[in-house]
């Protein structure tokens, strides 16, 4: 029988996340708990401060855990070493941040290419992947401009085809759209919406735009570092499949 954790492509136990603030000590995260199969989309919403985006840094291995496990592909990523760690974010996980952390003196060509340092394959391999990212972007006449001289939302799109030139099977965002207008938000959305269907990826996005997070597969709600699953948005998404 397979191991109950490889069924899963995220699978958190009882994550705990502290900070030292002065002398208190703030838990941010609090035996958070979460599966997401294959393929889901998955939205986390929540106040400001409420530790959300912590948790999605956790949950990519961008920062470590107090206590609990973390399992990505059944892979424990709280006991590998930051090399191990390194090489296995680089091959299975991506990241959109709310600010696209653009290399300012790197093209936008090169800093899409960037992820590919981490992996050695054999040069050429990612020609494929960048020309439909290109194109599902619509970034094809922008990849030899620097930051400097891209929109916001070109910036972002640059930002989501760095994300996802490894072709990672999970794709973590943190309010990718945060800094976005409406329009430029939405279109952002969608294009995320549409590489995650063509690549057959997990999406697990945080987010404050209940906009976006309705066109989750499933919300989970942080409040004080609890995650919860928003079972009445569960339950009205059935509603609305089934007409029941």
């Amino acid at each position: 029988m397979a191991d109950a954790k490889s069924q899963y492509i995220l699978h958190t136990e009882s994550v705990i996340k502290q900070y030292k603030q002065y002398d208190e000590v703030v838990t941010a995260v609090d035996r958070a708990d979460i599966k997401i199969e294959e393929g889901e989309f998955v939205a986390i919403i929540g106040p400001s401060g409420s530790g959300k985006s912590t948790f999605l840094s956790c949950c990519a291995g961008l920062e470590r855990v107090d206590a609990g496990h973390i399992y990505v592909r059944g892979q424990d990523i709280t006991k590998m070493s930051f090399d191990e760690l390194s090489r296995f974010r680089g091959q299975n996980m991506g990241f959109v941040f709310q600010r696209h952390n653009l290399i300012p003196q790197f093209t936008a060509l090169e800093n899409i290419l960037i992820p590919t340092l981490m992996c050695n394959r054999k040069d050429g391999s990612y020609d494929e992947t960048l020309r439909r990212l290109v194109n599902t972007l619509n970034i094809k006449d922008r990849l030899h401009h620097l930051p400097s001289e891209l929109s916001g939302g070109q910036q972002q799109r640059v930002a989501i085809a760095r994300a996802l030139i490894n072709m990672p099977q999970i794709l973590f965002a943190d309010e990718p759209t945060g800094n976005l207008d409406r329009a430029n938000a939405d279109e952002v959305l969608d294009l995320l919406i549409k590489t995650r269907e063509e690549i057959g990826q997990t999406l697990v996005m945080v987010t404050h735009d209940m906009n976006i997070a309705s066109r989750a597969d499933r919300i989970f709600r942080m409040d004080n570092g609890i995650l919860t699953l928003d079972r009445d948005y569960l339950d009205g998404k059935r509603k609305t499949i089934t007409g029941y």
